[in-house]
């Protein structure tokens, strides 16, 4: 059966830095958005395991026009593997994420969370094989001295929920490496609804053991992180395909002063002149791997006498 463009190959890269921008404010700001919803729902009673397998069920029906418009040959894919490990890792993310969203601000979530590119660096090494320069680990390891300075151990007395969104940002870091991989064979809207359906009987299994009715009052937020998740994804991938990752991800840290903004709005929150700094290290640190990596992919696209070895 023959792919239409849609299903087999992603857009077009094209380079238009304004557009790029505003899609990644957009996504910035509503998936700072999904996480004060997650907050909330969970700390009103609906359990966190529980929260994630609503937002999946949410979001696989958002995705279900994408279906209906291209039938059956949108869920045939001959990476089945791939997307096993791509579905249970984004799956154990979820429930870290949602869990510490429990326990800790929605600041000091988004600030731990930009650790997430350092681990898919690790996870590319492990997983993939890929070889990775002395640039790139120093930068690796800088950026985990951010995370220190956040977390503070022996200083501060490190909790829970802290713990949970750590576990967060290296589940995403290795599901990431495999959403690259699998958005070279498939296209990223098919990539998102596979592994979606695949999560759905994921993230029921551990919501069955705290199953919980919410409240009627509740059922607003719980539907809304459907189409809520679902708009700041494809915002992210639209800035993507907007610009170069290295010029994208320069406004990924608008992510924590919407979360800062938010959390202080709805539940008062704040967090400390540390969190920033170590946010900021982190970040920074992410930047320069995105412009290691783009560089690379400029310097094997332009080369025309064989291969080029990497200096990353």
């Amino acid at each position: 059966m023959e792919k239409t463009e849609a299903e087999s190959t992603p857009p077009a890269k094209r380079n238009d830095p304004l557009a790029c921008v505003l899609w990644m404010l957009l996504s910035c700001a509503v998936l700072a958005g999904l996480s004060v919803i997650g907050r909330y729902v969970a700390i009103s009673g609906v359990p966190p395991f529980q929260v994630v397998f609503l937002r999946c069920v949410f979001v696989l029906l958002t995705l279900l026009p994408l279906f209906l418009l291209h039938g059956k040959s949108f869920v045939e894919t001959r990476q089945w593997p791939l997307y096993t490990v791509r579905a249970f890792s984004g799956s154990l993310a979820m429930l870290c994420w949602f869990s510490a969203l429990a326990l800790i601000s929605v600041g000091e979530v988004t600030a731990i969370s930009f650790l997430s590119p350092l681990f898919a660096t690790v996870g590319a090494a492990l997983f993939l094989h890929e070889v990775v320069r002395i640039r790139r680990w120093v930068a690796t390891i800088i950026g985990f001295l951010g995370a220190l300075i956040i977390l503070r151990p022996g200083f501060i007395e490190l909790s829970l929920g802290s713990w949970l969104a750590v576990g967060s940002a290296v589940a995403m870091g290795v599901s990431s490496v495999f959403i690259k991989r699998l958005s070279d064979g498939d296209h990223p809207d098919k990539v998102v609804f596979l592994s979606t359906c695949l999560q759905l009987p994921m993230t029921l299994v551990p919501a069955l053991f705290v199953w919980e009715w919410p409240e009627p009052e509740l059922w607003p937020y719980l539907v809304a992180l459907g189409p809520v998740a679902t708009l700041g994804h494809v915002s992210l991938t639209r800035a993507f395909a907007a610009a170069d990752a290295s010029f994208t991800m320069t406004f990924d840290f608008a992510r924590l002063p919407f979360a800062v903004v938010f959390g202080y709005a709805v539940f008062g929150e704040i967090i400390d002149l540390w969190t920033w700094i170590g946010a900021a290290i982190i970040f920074g640190a992410s930047v320069f791997i995105a412009h290691r990596e783009n560089q690379l992919k400029k310097r094997v696209a332009s080369s025309t006498v064989g291969p080029v070895s990497p200096r990353v």
